[in-house]
């Protein structure tokens, strides 16, 4: 883990909580090259739907980055002085990951020790998945784990965190 917090933003919520409208909004007036990483990937016909209802959403002032694996790898690439990063969202590419069969300790890992290296603002979003009850079945119950963990150490590592609960932002760092 990260000794020191970066300048990162971690905004954390539900599902449809307005987390990614919250996020937006932290990049949206900073005057920053706006840069959007999606981690999501359309699996279906309604995935492929709401990715393209997003994009329009944002508009063309945010650069979008489609990136379900090599997050670090996409990050390090495009970051750099007067740019703002914000990946939407960690949960999918958790999923991604886990579906890759990648090695979670090490990907964990590199994002952390990634963030207080950025020259970029960056702001992570994430789904909360731990308020809930315990998962019926172990692949379920792993990827929760796997969640927990990663928001553990984002959080430690960002000089910010939010919660957010039906579109309002509660501070719980920073």
């Amino acid at each position: 883990m990260t000794s020191s917090p970066s300048g990162a933003v971690f905004v954390l919520g539900g599902a449809r909580s307005g987390k990614s409208r919250f996020a937006e909004s932290l990049i949206s007036d900073t005057g920053l090259a706006r840069h959007y990483i999606a981690t999501g990937q359309a699996w279906d016909d309604e995935m492929r739907d709401r990715i393209a209802q997003h994009r329009a959403d944002r508009g063309e002032l945010w650069t979008t980055h489609e990136e379900p694996l090599d997050l670090v790898a996409r990050l390090a690439a495009i970051d750099g002085q007067g740019k703002a990063i914000l990946v939407d969202c960690l949960t999918l590419w958790v999923t991604n990951l886990m579906m890759a069969e990648r090695a979670m300790a090490a990907e964990f890992s590199a994002l952390t020790e990634f963030l207080p290296k950025a020259k970029s603002r960056l702001v992570l979003v994430s789904n909360e998945v731990g308020l809930g009850i315990v998962p019926e079945n172990r692949m379920a119950r792993e990827f929760r784990d796997h969640a927990g963990r990663l928001h553990q150490m984002i959080a430690a590592a960002s000089a910010e965190v939010y919660f957010v609960a039906a579109g309002l932002p509660l501070k719980m760092k920073g």
